[in-house]
């Protein structure tokens, strides 16, 4: 079962927590498709601070946004005018997305920024170097190697990078792989992040896929 889902979601509850977090019974569905739009949008306008992930939790009138980053300063700005700028930006998006149910009232808006400890131990921020990488077309086998390195040296237990696509620009589609250390995806108690990030060469798509075996946290 391990190899079929996303490690991640095989250890919701003893591991890890939800990234959205709020009960709905009547707009179930709306509210869904809000937090994808929302941090969709979110990870878009982020993308240069090296923003790993949104967590949201919703209470009554309020919504949070918890955004992990690798650089908090850019986002935060000098004296907080960055966390301004996103409260705008998230409002504007409420109000483009409730422009059709003619909603006047939104919920206050939260932000809080938490820096990313170790950016080679995260899984998408590993797996959006790659595909930049690849983007500028550098080597792949040497992209592979160099990054399997430094996750590693950052302390982890074990990765392994999935390319599958045209990688190198090659005419018929195919996967490359490497793994160092041990990955056990069957393990729960294992700390496995993993992430699926595609990169849009010129030949054409090429998918990263990234596991990373944490270390125990303390």
């Amino acid at each position: 079962m391990g190899q079929k889902i996303n490690p991640q979601i095989l250890r919701l509850g003893p591991l890890y927590n939800w990234e959205s977090r709020w009960f709905s019974q009547k707009q179930y569905k709306q509210t869904v498709l809000e937090d994808y739009h929302l941090r969709k949008a979110l990870m878009e306008k982020l993308k240069y601070t090296g923003i790993a992930r949104v967590e949201i939790e919703r209470s009554i009138n309020n919504i949070r946004f918890i955004l992990y980053v690798a650089r908090p300063g850019m986002v935060i700005g000098r004296a907080g005018s960055g966390l301004e700028d996103i409260k705008k930006f998230i409002n504007e998006l409420f109000e483009k997305y409730h422009h059709q149910k003619n909603q006047k009232q939104f919920p206050k808006v939260d932000i809080k920024v938490e820096p990313v400890k170790e950016p080679n131990l995260d899984a998408y921020l590993v797996a959006r170097n790659v595909a930049d990488q690849l983007i500028r077309r550098l080597p792949h086998k040497r992209v592979l190697g160099q990054t399997s390195e430094r996750v590693m040296s950052a302390g982890a237990k074990g990765v392994r990078i999935l390319l599958a696509g045209r990688v190198g620009g090659a005419e018929i589609a195919r996967r490359e792989k490497i793994q160092v250390g041990t990955v056990p995806l069957s393990t729960i108690r294992a700390h496995i992040t993993f992430a699926s990030v595609p990169s849009l060469t010129k030949k054409g798509y090429v998918g990263v896929k990234v596991w990373i075996h944490k270390p125990e946290e303390k």
